[in-house]
């Protein structure tokens, strides 16, 4: 893959050659949020004065720009918590709350030589596929204003696509990275569960959040990655497996892959474009060296339905913590405390919230738990028993990444349950726990399209391997 503007390794070789300094980065990109967020509202926050802080001390370090990620702008979703500013999940339940930490992906940038330039806007408590549930107002597409730039990391996806930063952080519980990736014709890519520490991240459903890259490039993605995955020995669920170096394998091409496609899901495919995009992309790997083969994913279909039992009980549980009591808003001119509970979380949580905590609280109780949640544990066993023995046949599992375009704001919001089924292709990837890459493969009536590529668990390095290849293809590189 050759070097493309405005990439890191771009931005780096700038830097080694006295081009620019990153201040001069810096200011580059705030003035582009100052001149043009307002229109897309990809930012809750932005931190100038701490961003130009970050670039002068890190050009009193002569070798800033040999750190993996030097000098480099990156965006922040805001439920992952920052001492900077604030993090307020896009709720009014912690509009004005301040974390006393950084969580541990902001303590590795850091160490990196990331400059993180603000907060960005998202679907409140990471719950929606449009960013339209944020309690500040929503996100628009920057490939078009008049449609959403996808959920629930909207936000991050918007300021990469925009040019403001070159990379973002989102977190992806259910397709939240990678279907506004697609949506804004970016690169996005989710991590397998427990490689990236969620210490620090607002926790939506904890078996299924996981933190990853946005980012123009698979390169780019890949190199944010290998910064900020690895064990966390304070985050029990992060995994303790070495994390191998993934950028050495982009260069392989798509030679020897069998990527599987299960035929029967792509029947969820509302769009034709999307159809056909995907088939290019097929093919395109298929001459660079792939083998396609058939693949069956029988209980995919099921994922939706299992996923928002399993995503939503998990949810009514982590959000109990927000009562009123311990920090964030506390409703004022309560008789007792149970009136004081129901006035904070009514007034303080949006109606999205509201609607799944209730319906998790619903399946979790006595006489329903059987009945609901138990069975969609199960259905989640049957899924990754699925993949299992698709990966037999394949490395990869290919599909769309959405079964649409980009679609109007407004147009989903009063219809829960087509909101929902916008995530269909990556829902089952996250009751999985497998890592996948969206990545850009064209355009249908101006709208960006991506294609979604699935890898085992812990190989991470053959999905941005793919990804790389998807990517070269639709940029007429050739593999």
């Amino acid at each position: 893959m050759s070097e493309r503007p405005g990439t890191i390794d771009a931005l780096r070789a700038a830097y080694l050659a006295g081009e620019t300094t990153p201040a001069e980065v810096v200011e580059r990109c705030l003035s582009a949020i100052a001149e043009r967020d307002e229109a897309i509202h990809a930012f809750l926050e932005v931190h100038a004065d701490a961003a130009r802080r970050c670039a002068d001390a890190l050009a009193r370090d002569r070798s800033f720009a040999r750190r993996p990620l030097g000098g480099v702008p990156i965006a922040v979703k805001d439920n992952i918590c920052t001492r900077e500013g604030h993090t307020t999940c896009a709720s009014r339940m912690l509009e004005h709350w301040r974390s006393p930490y950084d969580a541990e992906v902001i303590e590795r940038l850091h160490a990196a030589g990331a400059i993180v330039v603000g907060k960005t806007n998202l679907d409140e408590f990471a719950m929606g596929s449009s960013t339209e549930n944020s309690a500040f107002g929503p996100t628009r597409n920057p490939r078009d204003p008049e449609r959403a730039p996808g959920g629930s990391s909207g936000g991050s996806a918007a300021a990469v696509a925009a040019g403001f930063v070159p990379v973002a952080l989102g977190s992806d519980t259910g397709g939240s990275i990678r279907q506004p990736a697609s949506f804004c014709g970016v690169v996005g890519f989710k991590p397998t569960w427990g490689r990236v520490s969620r210490r620090g991240l607002v926790a939506f459903a904890s078996s299924l959040d996981q933190i990853g890259p946005f980012a123009r490039t698979v390169r780019d993605a890949a190199r944010v990655y290998e910064v900020i995955a690895g064990r966390d020995p304070l985050d029990a669920t992060s995994l303790a497996r070495p994390v191998e170096p993934v950028t050495p394998r982009l260069e392989e091409g798509a030679r020897g892959l069998r990527v599987g496609v299960p035929r029967a899901f792509l029947e969820q495919a509302e769009d034709p474009g999307v159809c056909e995009h995907f088939d290019r992309a097929l093919t395109m790997l298929r001459e660079a060296g792939a083998e396609i083969v058939d693949v069956d994913l029988p209980h995919a279909r099921f994922a939706v339905a299992a996923y928002y039992v399993v995503a939503n009980a998990e949810a009514s549980a982590n959000l109990a913590r927000f009562d009123g009591v311990r920090y964030g808003f506390r409703a004022s001119g309560a008789d007792d405390v149970i009136e004081m509970y129901t006035a904070t979380r009514a007034r303080g949580f949006g109606a999205e919230v509201k609607r799944r905590i209730l319906l998790g609280t619903y399946v979790l109780s006595a006489g329903y738990y059987d009945a609901y949640y138990r069975r969609a544990m199960q259905v989640r066993s049957l899924i990754i028993d699925d993949f299992r023995s698709a990966f037999e046949r394949c490395d990869l599992v290919a599909l769309p990444t959405s079964p649409t375009p980009a679609f109007r704001l407004g147009e989903r919001l009063e219809d829960p349950l087509t909101m929902y089924l916008s995530d269909v292709f990556t829902i089952p990837v996250n009751l999985a726990g497998l890592p996948a890459a969206s990545v850009p493969a064209g355009e249908c009536g101006g709208l960006p399209v991506g294609v979604q590529l699935i890898g085992r668990a812990l190989d991470e390095a053959t999905v941005l391997r793919g990804a790389a290849a998807v990517e070269a293809g639709a940029s007429g590189e050739g593999a």
